[in-house]
């Protein structure tokens, strides 16, 4: 792992290893959820496809989609085809979550359709925007109701408290799960500056302890009823910076408080 700035453009590894995943807890959800260790190259659309689980949707190799002539997202409205690129960690990670987020990814679909019929492709509709966010960058914090004071602190950048004083909320109380597919491909490689959007939902007490697969099909169904009402898109209480690194666990030097004090990583909430 990398500890650099860096405001260059972002490359991920030439190359698959499974050990840039097996080595990172970032990645430790996917690997118990999906055979990853196990492949010894990038996996095939065929090996994407029996990870499915039976859902209505299916992976397409890119080509179909450079062949038929339509835009990305119509043509998995019209088709219900996920086109995918070969060798790509950045397609790779979007088919699996889409395997893990089959309803939620499904609806951002249809609401991009929606919002391309009524203002073209060409504008780009702040609703597009927040779902463009959502389906790159976010990372939904799931929290039971002894953890609830968690979104206020990091709505106000308060870094400190939740990441370091409460640190001990995050072992059981809070259960951070990505879902922007980008965010795990720039996991592959981290470094300070990696930041998500937060996407709060409040979960059952002892959420934390459910099986891993409960977890995912009970979040997909919740985050599906949450983005259908698109208020909830636009509303500024979600969608919030979270500096992904600082997530306790996640990142081997932030077992120290000193971590936090990078107010360039850290920022404090700008005053309006």
């Amino acid at each position: 792992m990398t500890t650099k700035t860096s405001k260059n453009r972002f490359n991920p590894p030439a190359n698959w290893s499974a050990q840039y995943l097996l080595t990172n807890p970032i990645f430790s959800d996917l690997c118990q959820l999906f055979p990853l260790a196990q492949q010894r190259s990038w996996p095939t659309i065929t090996e994407l496809n029996s990870w499915r689980q039976g859902s209505t949707f299916c992976f397409v190799e890119n080509d179909a989609l450079a062949a038929d002539g339509r835009y990305y997202e119509a043509f998995i409205y019209d088709t219900k085809a996920i086109p995918t690129r070969a060798e790509n960690w950045h397609d790779i990670f979007g088919a699996l979550i889409w395997c893990l987020f089959p309803k939620s990814k499904a609806l951002l679909n249809q609401l991009h359709m929606t919002e391309i019929k009524q203002h073209g492709l060409k504008q780009r509709s702040r609703l597009r925007n927040k779902l463009t966010l959502l389906d790159e960058c976010g990372v939904i914090l799931a929290l039971q109701p002894t953890a609830l004071a968690h979104a206020d602190w990091l709505r106000q950048h308060q870094w400190q408290q939740s990441f370091w004083q409460q640190r001990a909320a995050w072992e059981q109380g809070i259960t951070p799960i990505i879902f922007g597919h980008a965010l795990y491909e720039m996991a592959t490689q981290p470094f300070l500056g990696l930041t998500a959007k937060s996407w709060f939902i409040e979960v059952p007490a002892g959420f934390h302890d459910w099986p891993l697969t409960d977890t995912y099909t009970f979040l997909d169904e919740k985050l599906a009823q949450q983005i259908a009402n698109t208020a909830s898109l636009l509303d500024n209480q979600q969608l919030t910076p979270l500096p992904l690194l600082g997530i306790p666990g996640w990142y081997a030097a932030n077992a120290t408080p000193a971590f936090y004090s990078n107010t360039e990583y850290f920022r404090p909430l700008r005053q309006r």
